[in-house]
């Protein structure tokens, strides 16, 4: 069955107005991202500031076991203050391939290692104030190897069943808060229902 092309109202237009960069400085350059602040000029002619965080992208990865679970982790999050259920995740290392960042993180995150890596979707994690890409990685037949996880990072891995995932997207206090989980759990289920 052929999918149905996109309405014109939904589909990208090649000639959708833009903003017009006319400057741009540098507002911090941390460890990890930098701010850009841009002056640009809209599409009716004012003028505006942009403030972008540049990022160097990263990666998650949707673990699953030979025993049909999959490893979600439990991290504490120093930006929002508390600990959130979430899928294993890293940043890219310079000229480091996506692919090879979801193998380390998931060894680093999870004491556990891929059999196979799949790649699934590249989305933007919030443009409207960052560039950072994120590659969702599928990682099949993982099995505990015998790497060191980064005792560094405050994680607990939480195997969890392919059958409880609808009830960690429903409204509730179990709910998945983290976008990208978000994002890599609906994949899996919709791979595993179709």
């Amino acid at each position: 069955m052929q999918d149905d092309p996109l309405p014109d109202s939904v589909a990208h237009q090649p000639s959708e107005p833009r903003e017009m960069v006319l400057g741009s400085r540098r507002g911090f350059d941390g460890k990890r991202v930098h701010v850009r602040v841009d002056q640009v000029r809209l599409p009716s002619g004012r003028e505006s500031v942009r403030e972008v965080v540049e990022h160097p992208g990263a990666v998650a990865i949707v673990p699953l076991t030979p025993d049909g679970q999959v490893l979600l982790i439990r991290q504490y999050h120093h930006a929002i203050g508390h600990r959130l259920l979430g899928l294993p995740a890293g940043t890219l290392e310079p000229g480091e391939p996506p692919i090879e960042t979801a193998r380390r993180e998931l060894i680093e995150e999870t004491g556990y290692e891929p059999e196979r890596l799949t790649e699934l979707v590249t989305i933007y994690t919030s443009p409207g104030y960052t560039d950072e890409r994120l590659v969702l990685f599928r990682a099949d037949g993982c099995r505990p190897t015998s790497g060191e996880p980064n005792l560094d990072e405050l994680i607990r891995v939480v195997p969890t069943p392919l059958a409880a995932l609808p009830d960690l997207l429903m409204p509730g206090p179990n709910q998945i808060q983290d976008s990208k989980t978000l994002v890599g759990l609906l994949w899996i289920l919709r791979d595993i229902g179709s």
